[in-house]
């Protein structure tokens, strides 16, 4: 009897709750959707303008409108993301993992312009979740650039199902070899960020059967190697 009260009691305590939590993923999903027809409006128009228009200034302030627009639409889509992995959604698609490097260098050129990154990628087609891990080869090549301050150089390989992205900066050191994948761990304080990026990867990496290696010599730089062999 005492476990039957205890059950019942549970389920009006959290109905409301569930309730809450679906209703709050349904509003979600529609702000989701509005939010899309703008972003995509804007495009559209910018476009349009941009074959009209011969003057400079006027160029310059349509291209600050397009890359405003650009932020947008990576919002919208780590949204969209995170709303479908908390759904449990299957998110897995046919991709080239060459082809969505190339694309993730040529977004990250920009913003690391000092780096030189020499690619020599082999076309590999994956069934993968192809948004979770372009925020993997991002946070990836960011930690890479961080931690090579007096380095402009990163060589990025893809061959046999193998991603191999080496940097050579600061490097790690056994100890923080073994503490790389905790959580707010940091081995360098002077260096921005959360501490939260590498146990970020690792999850992704295990719950997508991704092999993830990492190889680091101090002052010499790290090796981070991802398979992708069924």
């Amino acid at each position: 009897m005492f476990l039957i009260l205890v059950s019942f009691l549970s389920k009006i305590a959290l109905d409301p709750l569930i309730d809450y939590v679906n209703n709050l993923q349904a509003l979600s999903k529609e702000t989701l959707h509005e939010l899309n027809i703008p972003i995509s409006t804007i495009k559209m128009n910018s476009q349009m303008i941009k074959k009209q228009l011969n003057d400079v200034k006027s160029l310059k302030r349509l291209n600050r409108i397009d890359t405003a627009c650009e932020m947008l639409q990576l919002r919208y889509n780590e949204l969209d993301y995170m709303i479908r992995t908390q759904s449990m959604q299957e998110i897995k698609e046919d991709f080239d993992l060459a082809v969505l490097l190339q694309e993730r260098i040529e977004f990250l050129r920009p913003i690391y312009t000092q780096v030189i990154f020499n690619l020599d990628l082999e076309s590999t087609q994956l069934f993968n979740d192809k948004r979770g891990l372009s925020k993997v080869i991002d946070n990836l090549i960011d930690n890479a650039v961080k931690y090579s301050p007096n380095s402009n150089k990163i060589d990025i390989y893809l061959r046999n199902n193998e991603l191999h992205i080496q940097d050579y900066g600061k490097g790690m050191d056994e100890v923080e070899l073994l503490h790389m994948f905790n959580e707010y761990y940091q081995g360098n304080e002077n260096i921005k960020g959360f501490g939260i990026g590498l146990s970020l990867v690792k999850r992704f990496c295990d719950k997508r059967g991704i092999h993830l290696k990492i190889e680091s010599q101090k002052d010499v730089g790290t090796s981070v190697k991802l398979n992708f062999k069924q």
